[in-house]
């Protein structure tokens, strides 16, 4: 008989639930709505106290999570915002946390108008730039956190060598795999000690569901943000445990498909007129092309690109006809973003001109439409 651990991802999260209830011999998980559980007798337990700190949905998702990752405990949190405020929640006033300066608007905003009242102060670098993080590493340095690919300039951080430079530092490296996800990268094999997603997006898949999610390779860590957790509530509820646990299923058909679109939809922007600069590890002139190869199995369906002008970024969006002009990114539609004013708005004016977030560059996720729709969206959208 093959034992689940020789089993490769894929078949595991198509697998995911079965099994599990041993009652009726479902094949689809068993949602648990209960609210808290009724005890055997006095000091008896079956497990399960209240639904904040356990309830069997969550608890099968977070144990699909942690495998996924090949870490040691997943929690499962009821956004992406949720997961990092608690991750951020574990450090202490004076702490000092550097953060890669392509990175979502969110974390920004979180970081800089909330935890800097409480004196949790930050750095932010071109990670991909080994240098760079080194050299913002403070006596009061507690932890690296670096998105790769990074959001929305797509810039490729070297996970292996800035894990060395933590664990030579003793500080907690954190890794956002929220774009490629564990099908295509796995920064836990590589060297980090704590994996957060931004759930809603590839895991979730379909537009239709709010998530997030932090897996650790070491257990007392995983237990210690499980406090946190456990603590302050944020998370997911056992219905929507249950909607992610089904969609992961399809996560290997859906991203195997997107990554071929977005390649093809890279090479075509990369050869229009109006299009200036195309940001798409799966280029061979992206900075970071080779270095991906090497950490990640593939290169994503996410790409941005910078247009000849901020007047034909907004006739783009008014144009297009199948791609929806949204925030977010990882459904089976494909979205278009304009970073500038949407998903990095927060970040000061000057900083988005410094990293070149303007109103010319749009961001696209590529989804699972047929390729050759997509491509003739933009077409018609491009040439007005």
């Amino acid at each position: 008989m093959l034992k689940k651990e020789r089993l490769r991802i894929e078949t595991r999260l198509v697998q995911a639930g079965v099994g599990r209830d041993t009652l009726t011999g479902a094949i689809s998980l068993p949602i648990h709505p209960s609210a808290t559980y009724r005890h055997p007798a006095v000091g008896q337990s079956t497990g399960y106290d209240y639904t904040r700190s356990g309830n069997p949905t969550r608890e099968a998702l977070e144990e699909l999570l942690a495998d996924m990752e090949g870490g040691s405990r997943g929690l499962a949190f009821a956004s992406g915002m949720a997961a990092l405020t608690t991750l951020f929640l574990y450090f202490s006033s004076g702490d000092h946390l550097i953060l890669s300066e392509d990175l979502y608007g969110g974390t920004y905003r979180v970081l800089d108008q909330i935890f800097l009242r409480f004196q949790l102060t930050t750095s932010y670098v071109d990670t991909s730039d080994l240098n760079a993080v080194n050299n913002a590493i403070t006596p009061a340095t507690k932890a690296v956190l670096v998105e790769t690919p990074g959001n929305p300039l797509l810039g490729i951080a070297d996970i292996r060598a800035i894990a060395r430079l933590c664990k030579q530092h003793r500080l907690l490296f954190i890794v956002d795999n929220t774009f490629l996800t564990p099908l295509l990268q796995r920064p836990i094999e590589l060297g980090a000690d704590i994996v957060i997603h931004s759930a809603t997006k590839y895991l979730g898949g379909h537009n239709d569901l709010c998530a997030g999610a932090l897996v650790t390779a070491d257990k007392k860590l995983g237990d210690e943000l499980y406090f946190l957790q456990n603590s302050t509530g944020p998370i997911l509820p056992p219905q929507d445990c249950w909607l992610l646990v089904r969609s992961l299923k399809t996560l290997a058909l859906r991203l195997e498909r997107q990554c071929q679109s977005a390649q093809q939809i890279a090479e075509w922007l990369d050869l229009q007129p109006q299009v200036q600069t195309v940001y798409f590890p799966g280029l061979p002139t992206h900075p970071g092309h080779q270095l991906i190869q090497e950490q990640a199995t593939g290169f994503g369906a996410m790409l941005s690109f910078r247009v000849d002008s901020h007047q034909r970024a907004r006739q783009i969006l008014e144009r297009i006809k199948i791609i929806s002009f949204a925030e977010s990114l990882g459904g089976v539609e494909s979205l278009l973003t304009l970073p500038a004013i949407q998903t990095h708005g927060d970040i000061p004016a000057s900083e988005r001109e410094r990293l070149g977030i303007c109103e010319s560059l749009l961001r696209l996720s590529v989804g699972c439409e047929d390729v050759n729709d997509l491509i003739a969206d933009l077409r018609q959208a491009l040439n007005g």
